[in-house]
């Protein structure tokens, strides 16, 4: 089995995550990708403007039907911080004998050799930088990343959280049952 991990944030997921996902599933020929929302990010702990499980909720809306994705809630099960070693030797006991790969996006490339056991990331899984230019995948160190191109869309979760405050349309910027998930909630306001 050939699996998939994007994690994030997902405050809130947009359609720039879904046709990311979408490019890899296809290129790498994944069985299944898993979205994987952090409980408590290492890096945005006082960033985070939805609840879990509103971002959870979020992003199976996003993913609907499509049986290529699937919501993982391992990060979110798990007490304090959320670790992507972790994750993965979770991920990788939960599925023995699959291939994993690990989906980046560019700005995280150059940080993954800061990570909590890089290495151990590493092993467990292939990295995968997930490039909307024509840049090659930065070094982390002595980790070896695979670069792959995906569609550029210009759409950001701030950009997203700005407009909702802005009492602007998210049309086109997230899938309408996410805008509506939104809408419902309060979220952003």
């Amino acid at each position: 089995m050939r699996l998939g991990v994007l994690g994030g944030t997902f405050d809130p997921p947009h359609v720039g995550h879904l046709l990311a996902a979408g490019d890899a599933a296809e290129a790498l020929a994944l069985d299944r990708l898993l979205f994987v929302p952090a409980a408590r990010h290492p890096f945005k702990a006082h960033e985070v403007h939805a609840t879990s499980e509103q971002r959870a909720r979020m992003v199976e809306l996003m993913v609907g039907g499509d049986a290529r994705f699937a919501v993982d809630r391992t990060e979110l099960l798990r007490a304090g911080v959320s670790y992507t070693a972790d994750t993965l030797a979770e991920l990788a006991a939960r599925h023995p004998g699959a291939s994993l790969f690990l989906l980046i996006g560019e700005d995280l490339a150059a940080q993954v050799g800061e990570w909590r056991e890089p290495a151990r990331i590493a092993a467990l899984a292939e990295i995968v930088v997930l490039a909307r230019g024509g840049a090659a995948a930065p070094a982390a160190g002595a980790l070896s990343m695979r670069r792959l191109a995906t569609r550029r869309v210009d759409v950001s979760s701030t950009e997203i959280r700005a407009r909702v405050r802005a009492g602007k349309p998210i049309a086109g910027f997230v899938t309408d049952p996410v805008a509506r998930f939104i809408r419902d909630a309060g979220l952003y306001q």
